[in-house]
């Protein structure tokens, strides 16, 4: 899973991230854009623009001569055009990201999500996550990559991975025509299996959603049950529910991982002082290998000021995967680097305001 043009060790400055992450566009545009390795999607893209990507793009900011990622070219590109003809006799995995209704958005992948978790395993606590303690998760699996992303990690801290499926696209149906009693029933049907298996194994780790974690707290006592950590991922978690599911939900006996992920990303970090920062969430990309941005919703070329809240914009480099300038459905508020990562975070994510009538979270 190693890969030289992934792997440079985390840089110290705000001035080294800048020079690390230049080179590190260099070696994925020539990757993507070569002959041998090449992606026929951005061959294409590239001869179509005139553009000779390996000579014009050499900076992050050169990215901007390839257009915005169009979330709807995973809808409708046929899967061939994303494979990288270095990896043309591999067969790969396909991963469903975001979409309620109608046809998914569809990524294929191989190795990034190992790479992705192997290294945010670095950053857990084995106090809290025990290698060799079982883990539940309870969220949605099927076609997602979350479902291998979290049994991975599981296994690569050599430990064993329940699970309790949840379909989200069902819920958010439900919720969307107002069928709020069939939606409490699912969510409860989810809480029963989850309850049986922490009644009859010993479970350590929990990976679920905000609110599922909330609802679960509602049944049992979290710590009680066992779990000595609570990986948690959802799109928003606002200080004040942040710390109701550290204080009442964990009782302050339970290590709470917030993270803010999906499938064309990976994982980001949080800085783990937020609780001293009023339980204000910083997240930090896994720069090189992905880059956020918050940026104004009105002229997304143009970062917002530090501490003001603008439109997450998502730049992934991978050999799997390059995604210039992908707006997300997102907003957050733009964090300065900090001595751990020394690169701008994303505070207080959470459902982009433009969209709010259109967005559906469901048990997120």
């Amino acid at each position: 899973m190693s890969d030289p043009i992934e792997s440079a060790p985390r840089p110290a400055s705000p001035e080294e991230a800048a020079e690390q992450l230049d080179a590190h566009v260099r070696a994925t545009v020539a990757w993507h854009f070569s002959a041998e390795t090449g992606t026929p999607f951005w061959i294409d893209r590239a001869r179509d623009l005139g553009l000779d990507a390996v000579e014009e793009i050499t900076t992050f900011a050169d990215l901007a001569r390839l257009p915005r990622f169009d979330g709807e070219w995973l809808r409708s590109e046929p899967h061939a055009r994303f494979v990288p003809r270095a990896f043309a006799d591999r067969p790969y995995t396909i991963f469903e990201t975001g979409g309620t209704t109608g046809m998914p958005k569809q990524r294929i992948g191989w190795d990034d999500y190992k790479i992705d978790y192997a290294a945010f395993s670095s950053t857990l606590d084995d106090d809290a996550f025990p290698p060799g303690g079982a883990w539940l998760m309870i969220g949605p699996t099927g076609p997602r990559r979350l479902r291998l992303a979290i049994e991975f990690l599981a296994n690569h801290r050599g430990s064993p991975c329940y699970f309790v499926d949840l379909d989200p696209r069902w819920v958010k149906r439900l919720i969307r025509e107002r069928q709020f009693d069939q939606a409490k029933a699912y969510m409860e049907h989810v809480l029963d299996q989850a309850e049986q298996i922490l009644k009859h194994r010993e479970v350590t780790a929990l990976f679920t959603t905000p609110k599922l974690l909330e609802a679960l707290g509602e049944r049992l006592s979290i710590p009680e049950a066992g779990i000595r950590g609570v990986f948690c991922g959802g799109t928003e978690m606002a200080p004040q529910n942040v710390r109701f599911l550290c204080e009442e939900v964990l009782e302050g006996e339970v290590t709470f991982v917030p993270t803010y992920g999906n499938t064309l990303m990976g994982l980001a970090e949080h800085e783990k002082d937020f609780a001293s920062n009023g339980y204000s969430i910083t997240y930090h990309a896994p720069q090189p290998r992905a880059v956020v941005r918050v940026v104004r919703p009105d002229d997304p070329d143009v970062l917002v000021d530090h501490d003001e809240w603008g439109r997450v914009e998502l730049t992934t480099l991978t050999r799997e995967l390059l995604l210039p300038r992908f707006l997300e459905r997102d907003e957050a508020i733009r964090r300065r680097p900090t001595a751990t990562h020394p690169w701008d975070g994303a505070g207080e994510v959470r459902p982009f305001r433009a969209n709010e009538e259109r967005i559906v979270e469901g048990v997120y």
